[in-house]
């Protein structure tokens, strides 16, 4: 349930004319060489439905890496998008709004198609689910929503779990934050979101730290400035891509006065092409449910330094094993360490760090693990 997070294709934003005005599903009909067969009352056969939520570009990344996963395995895979709702005031009333809208393109794709196995991608979309279906997740509202946050959320959450015929966690971290009777059982598989590198790595790496700013006081951007300021020499620059300098002062973050450049919302081939030049990938998240942006870092041969955020933080294990001294609370520390000591051979084993999060990796999970499993348990 990462509906305030931020993911993939750092710094895309969402048309306010497409996501904030429509208040239809976005179906799209695809599958691997065949659009399916017509089954009862002309509703098209497919082998897998995926509902996303897509509240964020990371979702919608993540998604669609899924569905393109599993028609390499063989599948015809339709994936449908919820609209985007308007605004709420607090995030129950949020999760709420995005439930009902998961539920309606649900609804519709039920109606256009059979799938023989249904996912609902993160427990927001699963919910108000229509009928049962896999549940895949970064997080559950048990550690992202407290106290009143989650009043309704996590007892619907954990019925839903509880009743799902496969649970999908990004990651074991996801898993085991989790309530404990939705883990008891085998019903779980891990399956990360893939992150490959995104192009050749330049000869001269000439920017010095990066930082990525969509929900900045989430991913603690008020912290790594702080830390930025007090440790940057005169002709470092510090790009923070992600958010525009009105968002970060709607937020509250105030900008130093030198050292710091905004590039504000990117495409993400843009982005992509900022990592590749970055010689430090730096952030300081309050919680981080998986850390897909700096896994890109890491596949891009960034450096990372990072807090030792709770929540279920894939990537933290991987910075840990990597180079242990840029893990820290002391931020400005970590900072100068990975500029003036770098470790011997960092992108090389971060690559192989890495191994089990490349689109490889992933399309063995799918075919040779999901998929048989999904179809083993027909939607009912």
């Amino acid at each position: 349930m990462s509906i305030d997070d931020a993911g993939l294709g750092r710094g895309t934003t969402v048309s306010s004319a497409a996501d904030g005005g429509a208040h239809t599903s976005d179906v799209v009909h695809s599958s691997s060489g065949t659009q399916g067969s017509a089954g009862e009352h002309g509703a098209r056969e497919v082998d897998v439905m995926i509902v996303s939520l897509g509240a964020t570009a990371g979702l919608r990344a993540a998604d669609a890496e899924l569905a393109d996963s599993l028609r390499r395995a063989g599948a015809s895979v339709a994936l449908l998008a919820a609209a985007r709702p308007r605004p709420m005031r607090t995030l129950a009333l949020t999760d709420l709004a995005w439930a009902l809208a998961a539920r309606r393109a649900a609804v519709t794709g039920l109606a256009e198609h059979t799938p023989r196995a249904v996912i609902y991608s993160s427990t927001t979309s699963a919910l108000l689910w229509p009928r049962p279906g896999a549940v895949r997740f970064d997080a559950s509202s048990v550690g992202n929503r407290p106290g009143r946050h989650g009043l309704w959320q996590r007892p619907l959450e954990r019925r839903r779990l509880s009743r799902a015929p496969l649970l999908l966690p990004w990651s074991e971290g996801g898993l085991q934050e989790a309530p404990a009777r939705v883990r008891a059982d085998d019903r779980a598989l891990v399956l990360p979101v893939p992150v490959e590198p995104s192009g050749p790595p330049p000869l001269v790496r000439d920017i010095t730290a990066i930082a990525y700013a969509a929900n900045p006081l989430k991913k603690g951007l008020d912290r790594v400035l702080s830390a930025w300021t007090r440790v940057r020499r005169s002709d470092e620059q510090l790009y923070v891509a992600g958010a525009s300098p009105s968002e970060l002062a709607r937020a509250g973050v105030s900008l130093p006065s030198a050292g710091v450049i905004v590039t504000g919302p990117l495409a993400p081939a843009d982005y992509r092409s900022l990592l590749r030049r970055a010689r430090v990938f730096v952030c300081a998240p309050r919680r981080e449910d998986y850390g897909l942006a700096q896994l890109e870092a890491l596949a891009d041969g960034c450096q990372l330094v990072t807090t030792p955020a709770p929540g279920p933080y894939a990537a933290l294990s991987i910075a840990r094993s990597l180079d242990p001294r840029l893990v820290s609370d002391d931020l400005g520390a970590a900072l100068r360490t990975a500029l003036d000591d770098p470790a011997p051979d960092h992108r090389a084993r971060a690559a192989s760090a890495l191994a089990a999060f490349t689109r490889a990796a992933s399309d063995r999970i799918a075919s040779e693990e999901l998929l048989p499993r999904l179809l083993s348990h027909p939607a009912s």
